[in-house]
């Protein structure tokens, strides 16, 4: 994991806006319509090393692809697992007690949502036979093109993320969720061993963790039954992976809202600190759970581990002062030590491929400048 004793880190959490030209190509691609591979695969190429770009230019010093290849944070997975079908009837009911609380103002959200722009539709998938990787392809190509973007520069400072197990479908075909997960959670291995194997940080994205603290139908047990069984899965699939070579991030799946009935960092974060990572990534700059740094007053934070709190938000066009976003990074180090801190993002910024990205991309850029320059503001202070 990327230590720092001279000055805060900053990073962010992942999937960043694609190139609308791009977006067209990859539209054409999932619609079946006829489209030109090789020149999908240049554009991509470029697409990744502009992106690779842009993150630099704004200072940030741990980056990633910005998930140019996949189409959505679900929508990737159906390509790369086989043993699952597409459920359209069996929406999950998320944010159910979000929904039921403010229903108008959900209803023109996601009415909102989808026609936004977004290429590919958010379709559940069912396991119907067993699970096994065929993203080998598209995976490879993905390491390349970061790799070449990065050119002589430090893999070790590029990050790429990649789903848990508990965020794949449903099951239809598995005896218990137990197994269930097990084999998702090998079959997610290979992607996990070749990341961390060309020689960049894995990133486990999870923001199904925080939902089961909310799930309606749930019950204390029952909550930490599930919970405990995603960390299983998790540290099952990474077994054998260095800790330091891991990254862990959850937050809450929602982007604007009332965002009330949402878990408390408190009640996720004993479960998130179990996963066998080197750094976790959790929003806190959004004012649902800003107060919630007081945490870190009384959790103990391993001594070889780093936190890599939200001090910018994902889900607001409002750029933050660098100026707070260095007193937010100074009242984490302050807790924990500055060199156990890092600064990034809530959630990223285009978990769905899409033409309308909710903050618009010149503001991303903007706000990601506000985030390297409120760490040089904190790293005089505390170094």
């Amino acid at each position: 994991m990327n230590w720092s004793h001279s000055r805060i880190l900053t990073t962010h959490v992942g999937s960043l806006p694609r190139p609308p030209d791009f977006l067209d190509m990859m539209k054409a691609r999932l619609s079946g319509a006829t489209y030109d591979e090789s020149a999908y695969d240049t554009r991509l190429r470029t697409a990744v090393a502009e992106i690779v770009r842009l993150q630099l230019d704004c200072g940030l010093d741990i980056i990633a692809d910005g998930e140019m290849s996949k189409p959505g944070f679900f929508t990737y997975v159906s390509e790369r697992l086989s043993g699952f079908e597409p459920r359209p009837d069996q929406a999950p009911k998320k944010f159910a007690r979000e929904r039921a609380a403010f229903p108008e103002y959900y209803e023109h959200y996601f009415k909102r949502a989808m026609l936004g722009g977004a290429i590919a539709p958010v379709v559940p998938i069912c396991c119907v036979g067993p699970v096994t990787y065929r993203g080998q392809v598209v995976l490879h190509k993905d390491l390349e093109n970061l790799k070449a973007a990065l050119g002589s520069r430090d893999p070790s400072f590029a990050f790429v993320p990649a789903v848990a197990p508990s965020g794949v479908g449903f099951n239809a075909f598995y005896r218990t969720d137990e197994e269930f997960l097990v084999a998702v959670g090998e079959a997610l291995r290979t992607e996990y061993l070749a990341i961390v194997d060309s020689g960049f940080l894995l990133q486990i994205d999870d923001p199904f963790l925080s939902d089961v603290f909310v799930e309606p139908d749930l019950d204390d047990e029952k909550i930490r039954r599930k919970a405990g069984l995603y960390i299983e899965a998790i540290n099952h699939s990474l077994r054998d992976i260095p800790p330091e070579k891991v990254r862990y991030h959850t937050c809450y799946g929602i982007n604007e809202g009332p965002r009330i009935h949402e878990a408390s960092l408190a009640d996720v974060a004993g479960y998130m600190l179990r996963v066998n990572a080197g750094a976790y990534s959790f929003e806190a700059a959004n004012c649902r759970h800003e107060h919630e740094y007081h945490l870190w007053e009384y959790l103990k934070l391993p001594d070889d581990k780093s936190i890599i709190p939200g001090v910018i938000t994902h889900a607001s066009n409002i750029v933050e002062h660098p100026e707070l976003i260095a007193e937010r990074l100074e009242r984490f180090a302050k807790l924990v030590g500055p060199e156990r801190v890092i600064g990034g993002a809530d959630c990223g910024f285009s978990s769905q491929a899409t033409y309308q990205t909710e903050v618009h991309p010149t503001v991303i850029w903007a706000k990601f400048q506000a985030l390297a320059q409120g760490a040089r503001i904190a790293s005089r202070k505390l170094f």
